[in-house]
Formats: structure tokens, C-alpha cells, sequence
């Protein structure tokens, strides 16, 4: 019930912020289950492709990686495109490097609108705040002169739950683009690792 009051008593602004929250907190599901699930792809991928390069069965290895469509996949492709064609390493290098570039925006994408939310979210509270504020020294002007403290001390404190629901709203929003960010960047250097071994072995003659 306290909650509910405290919703309420925010006036419209309350609302607007809840939404800004639920599209953030979707963003950073969607994300985090993509990034999980790529980096277990990544880990499982590598897992195969190793032996095979090992082996020096370079084949199996393409037919491999062709058929799947890992964003690690998609980086050694470019390197066994190079490398079928006898090319040299550091040729073969900038190949794996341009699809380490190609790969990283999809990694990387609407995990920045999780901290653009955040602003949003507290510039909203602060809106709702600065207009509850107005509103309520608007109605102490013509109110009775022996109830204007109380209704003034009334008005601020429903006018800051604006702000307080905003920050709220943000503050979990911020930490968890930081994690996400953290993590997306763990990855990209995993991708970076597995190309740079992948490497070593087709180019190890």
C-alpha cells in the first residue's frame, strides 16, 4: 500500500518513468541472455574447430565453420578464406581483424540505450519535481496564510518522489550497463584470443 501511495502521489511523470524503466529492463534481458548464450557458442566452437587445426585438417575445419553462424565463425572465416588461397600471415591476420569488426557492433548493439535510459529516467524525475513544485507554490499563493506551511511541506514532498522514482529507476540502470559493457568487452577479447590462436596453429608450417 505504501508503495502504491507513493506511486500515485507522483503524479503523471511516475508513469513515463515506469515505462523508460520496463524498456531498459527488457533491453538489458535481451542483451544478456544474447551475450551469454554467444559466449558459450564462442567457448563451444573453439572447442571443435581445435583439434581439427591441430590436425592440420584444415577441411573439416572450413566445412565447420561454414556451417555455423557464430560470430566467432564469422571471424575465421575470413582467415580460412585467406589462408586457402596460400596467403601470408599478417594478410591472413587483417582478414580475422576486419571480422572482428564486423561482428563487434552486433555485440555491442542497444546495450548503449541502457544508460541513455538512465538519463532519461532522472531527467524525468527532475521534470516532475520542478512541475510539482510550481503547481504547489501556485496553490499555497492563494491558500489560507495559517495553512500555508503544512501545505506547502505537503506539495514538495509529493513533488520529490518524482525525483526519487527517477533515480530509482536509473540507478539499476546504470550498474547494470556497466556489467553488460564489461562483459560484452570479456567477449570481444575471447574472439580476439580464439582468432589469434587459430592463427598460430593454420600459420604454425
Amino acid at each position: 500500500m505504501v508503495l502504491i501511495e507513493f506511486f500515485k502521489s507522483g503524479g503523471p511523470f511516475m508513469y513515463a518513468i515506469l515505462v523508460v524503466m520496463a524498456i531498459g529492463l527488457a533491453i538489458a534481458f535481451e542483451r544478456f541472455i544474447f551475450i551469454t548464450r554467444t559466449q558459450g557458442s564462442t567457448n563451444s566452437v573453439w572447442k571443435k574447430l581445435r583439434p581439427m587445426l591441430q590436425a592440420s585438417d584444415y577441411q573439416r575445419a572450413y566445412d565447420a565453420v561454414h556451417k555455423d553462424k557464430t560470430p566467432l565463425s564469422t571471424v575465421l572465416q575470413y582467415g580460412f578464406a585467406r589462408h586457402r588461397t596460400n596467403a601470408k600471415r599478417d594478410i591472413i591476420d587483417a582478414a580475422m581483424e576486419e571480422g572482428i569488426m564486423e561482428v563487434t557492433p552486433q555485440l555491442e548493439q542497444r546495450t548503449h540505450y541502457l544508460a541513455t535510459l538512465a538519463n532519461i529516467a532522472t531527467l524525468l524525475g527532475l521534470l516532475g519535481t520542478i512541475i510539482g513544485l510550481i503547481q504547489a507554490f501556485t496553490a499555497v499563493a492563494s491558500a489560507d496564510p495559517a495553512e500555508k506551511a503544512d501545505l506547502l511541506s505537503a506539495s514538495i514532498s509529493v513533488a520529490m518522489n518524482t525525483t526519487a522514482f527517477g533515480l530509482t529507476a536509473a540507478i539499476p540502470l546504470i550498474l547494470i550497463h556497466s556489467y553488460l559493457a564489461t562483459k560484452t568487452t570479456r567477449l570481444v577479447d575471447n574472439l580476439e584470443m580464439a582468432a589469434v590462436k587459430c592463427l598460430n596453429l593454420i600459420c604454425d608450417e
